[in-house]
This record gives C-alpha cells, structure tokens and sequence, in this order.
C-alpha cells in the first residue's frame, strides 16, 4: 500500500516506519497538524525518513494514498482527520486509543458498518504474549475465568493498553465496570456478561493503570481452570506484532479484520465506564449507561501536557 502518516506526535511514527516498509509498503507522505511539534519538524522528519512529501491538506494526501496512519496524541481530533479519507474509500490505521468520547466511537462503528475499513487500536491487544497463549489448545490451557493487566504512565493513554490486553485475553461482550478505589494506581473490575453479581462462573477481570512511581513492563496474570499464566511483555515486539495484524486486512488481503469493530472498541468503552464509576462514588456503570453527553477523556488537555513534557 501507499502509506500517508497523519501527525507525527509521538515516538510511534519514527518507529514504525522500517517495519511498515519490511512488510512491503510504501510511506509516500505526511502531514502534521502541529499539536506536539514546531512548525517545520513535518519536513525535516520527512528528509530524515526518506519520505518524499509533506501535504498541506489531508485533502490532499486521501486522494494519492491506499491508507492513512493517524498517530496524533490528541484523541478527540481522530474522527476528523479519519474522515477525507473514509469520504475517499481509504483504508485508515488509528494508533491508541482509537477516542475518548463515546459519540466518536459510534462513529467509527457506523463508518465499518457502511463498508470502511478502519482498525488499530493498543498494540497490546495483538501481543505476542497473548497470541502464543490463545493459540495453545483450549483443553491445555483452559478457559480463562479472572485475569489481572497493568501497567503505569496514566489512566488513559497509557492506560487503554492494559485495558486492550484485557479484552484480547478475555474476549468481547463486557457488561460492566467498577472503580475499586486508588492507592498506588487505579484498580477496576470489569464483568462479562456472563458473569452475574453474587452468581458462580463467567469472566471477570481487573485492570491496574496511573501514574506510578517508576516505568512498568505491562503484565498480565490469567487464571483458568486448569492453571494460572503470567507474563510481562516484550516492548520490543509489540509494533511489528500490531502492523502484522492489521495490514493485510487494510490493504484488501483480506476481507475480515482482525478484530470487528465492535469489539475493537470495548477497552475505550470499559475505561469511559471506570472514569464515570470514579466520578460517581465508584458505583458499578454498565456500558450501556455510557451516553454521548459524558465529556470522556479529554484529547486536547493530554496534547497539551504532551507537549510540555517534550518541549517544556
């Protein structure tokens, strides 16, 4: 495919550059909107990356590329600068978290509903890790029944990782989540439909993510009735795991994503759920009572500390 990167905000696009070219696409141009970086950072990025063009619009890039890459930190602006190119028929990558409103994430819903292709989402989700785990026999294995991810940084930019780790072990169809309280960080539980209050059996599982004192490897514990797995993940492997997963299906190799959009959206939806129950006393919310007035997480406030962080 021809590959347009649609911001430059973060360490992902330098990184993901080699892999995206070893896996035989082209990257023919970037834009960058200027939520992180000076002016001028598109141009020198570009001559450093070998990439031949900066655009001046989005407009303009949707009509020359097969798939658009969106890695900008500023969440709240991903439906926007994914729609010239869904308007195009263009394939379209949305590096973590896909948003943190529920009304873009419905977006993205109708969109795939009417025939675009659009994924990404946390690498986390497509770890090798968890893959080699799924991939064992079931009878071997086990079910799982209660799971622990974590990891630190923050609670939502970071932290969709391990909430993404979460539903790629367990699986789709949450019902609903409760903040349990902070000490160190945040812990949440979050039930799977088949899991009932005060009832035996079906999925549970609980996330553990914020700010900590020192960096974290992310981590997963998976309990089955058979027996218990841990593991921490190898960083190293996480984005050639990811691109891996969600080419072939963005550039028409093959008809079904690797994760429908439904469930690609549920770690957002189960972390907009753990910021209404920490806001409400830590009562349990269902994802059901998620409605488009909750303001969510607020991209544009983390694009600004971002840059901070990085600029002062």
């Amino acid at each position: 495919m021809r590959l347009g990167l649609v911001d430059l905000d973060t360490s992902h696009p330098p990184s993901w550059i080699s892999i995206e070219r070893e896996l035989g696409h082209e990257v023919i141009g970037v834009w960058d909107g200027g939520s992180v970086h000076p002016s001028g950072y598109a141009q020198k990025f570009a001559a450093e990356h070998k990439i031949p063009r900066v655009y001046d619009s989005l407009a303009e890039m949707s009509a020359d590329v097969d798939c658009a890459i969106i890695h900008g930190c500023d969440w709240d602006t991903h439906v926007v600068k994914a729609r010239p190119f869904v308007e195009a028929g263009k394939a379209v990558l949305i590096d973590k978290p896909l948003a943190g409103k529920l009304r873009d994430l419905r977006q993205f819903q109708q969109w795939t509903r009417d025939g675009a292709r659009i994924t990404g989402g946390s690498s986390l989700r497509f770890c090798v890790e968890t893959r080699a785990w799924l991939a064992k026999p079931v009878e071997e294995r086990g079910a799982p029944h209660t799971a622990v991810c974590g990891c630190a940084v923050d609670d939502f930019n970071y932290g969709i990782h391990a909430y993404s780790m979460l539903c790629g072990i367990m699986g789709p169809g949450i019902r609903c989540v409760r903040h349990l309280g902070k000490g160190t960080q945040r812990r949440v539980q979050i039930n799977w439909a088949d899991h009932r209050q005060g009832g035996t059996g079906g999925r549970m599982g609980f996330v553990v993510v914020g700010k900590q004192a020192a960096w974290l490897a992310s981590y997963a514990t998976i309990v089955t009735e058979k027996n218990v797995c841990q593991f921490t993940v190898d960083t190293g492997k996480l984005y050639r795991a990811l691109l891996e997963s969600v080419l072939p299906y963005l550039a028409g190799q093959t008809a079904t994503p690797p994760v429908t959009m439904d469930d690609l959206i549920e770690p957002e939806l189960a972390a907009l759920a753990a910021r209404r129950s920490w806001l409400n006393g830590d009562r349990e919310i269902s994802l059901a009572e998620l409605d488009e007035s909750d303001p969510g997480y607020d991209g544009a406030a983390f694009a600004v500390e971002y840059r901070k962080a990085k600029y002062g």
